[in-house]
């Protein structure tokens, strides 16, 4: 990442993301929302919108101002945009939020919050697809990671396109007829472009050139990552276009669903293979510990698929959806995160702080900024927790896993702790931190500038 502009408002990001996620993770402890209320009701909604909106997709966000243009060798459309889209979204959210309560009957019902935040979470999300899909037009190629990005940012654009229509029919601002049907029917749909289409489609691609990156291992660009691109692409056509088609004619969408997902299996089925070949081929034996926290959480994911057949099987699927989705949400998705954040911000930390003066003077290594065995029991606990809590759910026991949940607080704290450190060098020699021309970075945002 040498010669690469640092995002000035990624680490904005990233703290807001985490901070979305430290009160899901209360809100599940104190038995706020699914599984102490059922899944679609006020509560639930809440909880999952500050997991896929406040957590994800803050966090997806931050990640890809910062590592798009290392993607395609190009610099950020806009290196201002990112601030006034990150405040349109944080108030779309907060609008979000109160909405929900507003349908709860907890607050006022008449400032119209549901119409204000599908307005200001379109205008941001908006902002996010033009910033990244200037910068990918701009690019004279697009290796295989960032065509992986490109599908998710259309994931983006699907999950955002049926939330506002969703906003404006729970508000009341339209009662059109195929807006309330899609209300009514789409909901499958909209997880399948949030939680498939855009932050697991993107994940993939991130982690396919994070991986590679970290490990020293050659870049994919095999038979079988093409074609986990082209059918995951298909899988999610099928799902969004399919399913939205067939919810509007009033065809059975199982049957949509269904071929998708076959389609997804066997994408998933080649990003698994080339994972464990990149894992093979690493030069980097003994690798970092963002590496190794990778495992478990490629292992929630397969797991969430194999749940997910199993219940197919057993016709039991409906009335576990939510283990699923917790597994994909928080063993997957949070997991990997996670453990990519804990080598990111001390990645662009060490870029903020030494990359002017490499060259010039002695400097710290990366892995100087973090104490890994430190770290590892609060990411060993996050996992076991998760995984314990998917059992939990599967066997309908809500009160162990407040218990569990309570764990995952815990442990996701620790990370934060350890996050903040890295970011104030806590952990470096006090002669390393400061020598001529080093300053200590700002925590919550970077200094701009060529490293």
């Amino acid at each position: 990442m040498i010669g690469v502009s640092l995002s000035r408002w990624t680490m904005s990001y990233f703290a807001a993301a985490l901070l979305a996620l430290v009160a899901a993770e209360v809100m599940m402890a104190i038995g706020y929302g699914f599984p102490s209320a059922a899944l679609r009701a006020p509560e639930t909604l809440i909880l999952v919108h500050m997991v896929a909106i406040g957590w994800l997709s803050l966090l997806m966000c931050g990640a890809l101002f910062q590592f798009v243009p290392v993607l395609v060798a190009r610099p950020l459309h806009s290196n201002t945009l990112p601030l006034p889209t990150l405040l349109l979204l944080l108030a779309g959210f907060a609008a979000l939020i109160l909405g929900f309560l507003q349908l709860a009957g907890d607050v006022d019902p008449s400032p119209p919050c549901f119409v204000l935040a599908g307005a200001l979470l379109g205008l941001g999300f908006a902002l996010v697809l033009w910033n990244l899909a200037r910068t990918l037009w701009a690019a004279s190629t697009r290796p295989l990671p960032a065509r992986f990005v490109v599908v998710g940012l259309i994931g983006v654009a699907a999950t955002a396109a049926l939330g506002i229509i969703f906003a404006l029919v729970f508000g009341g601002a339209t009662s059109y007829g195929p807006f309330v049907l899609l209300m009514e029917k789409g909901l499958p749909l909209h997880v399948i472009a949030g939680l498939g289409g855009w932050l697991t489609f993107t994940a993939i691609g991130v982690s396919y050139r994070l991986l590679a990156m970290f490990m020293l291992a050659p870049e994919l660009d095999r038979t079988s990552t093409k074609a986990a691109l082209r059918l995951g692409a298909a899988a999610l056509g099928v799902a969004v276009l399919g399913g939205t088609a067939a919810v509007l004619l009033g065809v059975d969408v199982e049957f949509v669903l269904l071929a998708a997902g076959i389609l997804g299996l066997a994408s998933l089925a080649l990003y698994g293979a080339d994972v464990l070949h990149l894992y093979r081929t690493r030069k980097r034996r003994n690798i970092e510990l963002n590496s190794r926290m990778a495992i478990p959480a490629l292992a929630s994911l397969a797991a969430s698929v194999v749940l997910t057949v199993v219940l197919l099987a057993f016709g039991r699927l409906p009335e576990h959806v939510g283990a699923v989705v917790f597994l994909m949400a928080f063993g997957w998705l949070s997991g990997l995160g996670l453990a990519q954040l804990y080598k990111i911000v001390a990645f662009l930390t060490w870029l903020e702080c030494y990359g002017p003066v490499l060259g010039k003077m002695q400097t710290p290594r990366v892995q100087d900024l973090v104490v890994e065995a430190r770290a590892l029991k609060w990411f060993r606990l996050y996992f076991l927790a998760v995984w314990s809590g998917t059992i939990l759910l599967v066997v309908g026991y809500a009160p162990a896993f407040q218990a569990l949940a309570a764990l995952m607080l815990v442990a996701t704290g620790g990370i934060v702790t350890e996050l903040v450190r890295t970011r104030r060098l806590a952990d470096v020699k006090a002669v390393a931190q400061l020598q001529a021309g080093i300053r200590k970075p700002r925590l919550l945002f970077s200094l701009s500038h060529q490293t």
